[in-house]
């Protein structure tokens, strides 16, 4: 927007870019799509004449109503999607100043459950549970009465609720596991793969039908191991894979002769021990999902 830098209005829009961004992003799982609805809302933004009393509510719903508008034709790309569908990752540092619960909401993990709500439960659970408004304001930015909204809000959080991880170690011992997993990845450890990973762990690859990858999820921790040191082996000795923050979660950042091959996030369950095991794994390698991991990072 280097055109409308002297645009008024400007500088209260970009005060509140991270959480247009963050709305979008979260209804849409696409980084590019939601790149796509901050110009849109700047657009409108733009036009407005008159004072705003409340900016923050005002941007929040209008990108949220860009987003509505949006899923439908989303809906219909991933009915021929082929594989496992994921969210586009988000590659970031780590922020010290992150509202912990705030970062949850935008997990790999969460964002899939997000998907298997209805557009109006996804506005309400993102508006409320990730950014914080109240639902009088929630009801006024999707003209619905807040009883409504309330109705739905509870509904949403408890979906989400009784398909989120459950586990909630603190982060040093995930990015230790992380770490330690990768070593044994790297080193071709496959009994140390298999004491890190949970029995039933499962993992999903999104290839998008671009490159190669599984197009059903594999489960159990002997085949999940085995796939992951065959990929490896099929990358050859340009690949490297370093510890990377996901989506806000321990992950993994793997580049093929320095190009981003694919991004992998991980959600973790208690083992006998009492320290994390790996319970799911996230691959996304479709390279339309990954051009802006490769460009830089962004926070949401």
């Amino acid at each position: 927007m280097t055109d409308t830098i002297d645009s008024p209005g400007l500088a209260e829009f970009e005060q509140h870019r991270r959480m247009i961004f963050g709305i979008a992003y979260r209804m849409l799982g696409s980084v590019a799509d939601a790149e796509d609805l901050v110009q849109d809302t700047w657009l409108r933004w733009s036009r407005v004449t008159g004072p705003v009393a409340h900016p923050g509510a005002y941007l929040a719903r209008t990108v949220t109503n860009l987003a509505l508008n949006r899923l439908d034709s989303a809906a219909v790309r991933r009915e021929s999607y082929v594989g496992p569908w994921l969210p586009e990752p988000l590659v970031t540092e780590p922020d010290a100043t992150e509202d912990v619960e705030r970062a949850e909401t935008v997990s790999l993990a969460v964002m899939v459950l997000l998907e298997s709500l209805s557009p109006l439960e996804r506005a309400v659970f993102v508006l409320k549970e990730a950014f914080g408004f109240s639902y009088k304001e929630i009801a006024e930015a999707l003209d619905r009465t807040e009883a409504a909204c309330r109705q739905v809000g509870s509904r949403a959080k408890a979906h989400v609720q009784a398909g989120r991880p459950r586990y909630d170690a603190p982060p040093e011992l995930r990015r230790r596991a992380t770490d330690e997993f990768l070593a044994a990845c790297a080193g071709g450890d496959l009994n140390r793969m298999l004491e890190l990973l949970a029995p039933d762990v499962t993992s999903w690859t999104d290839g998008g039908g671009v490159v190669r990858a599984a197009l059903r999820p594999i489960t159990g921790a002997d085949k999940v191991a085995r796939f992951i040191l065959g990929v490896l082996s099929q990358l050859g000795e340009g690949a490297d894979a370093r510890p990377a923050l996901v989506n806000g979660q321990p992950g993994l950042l793997v580049t093929v002769d320095g190009a981003v091959d694919s991004v992998m996030a991980f959600d973790f369950v208690e083992g006998s021990d009492g320290g994390p095991r790996i319970a799911a794994m996230r691959s996304i390698r479709n390279p339309h999902k990954l051009s802006h991991v490769a460009a830089g990072t962004k926070g949401a």
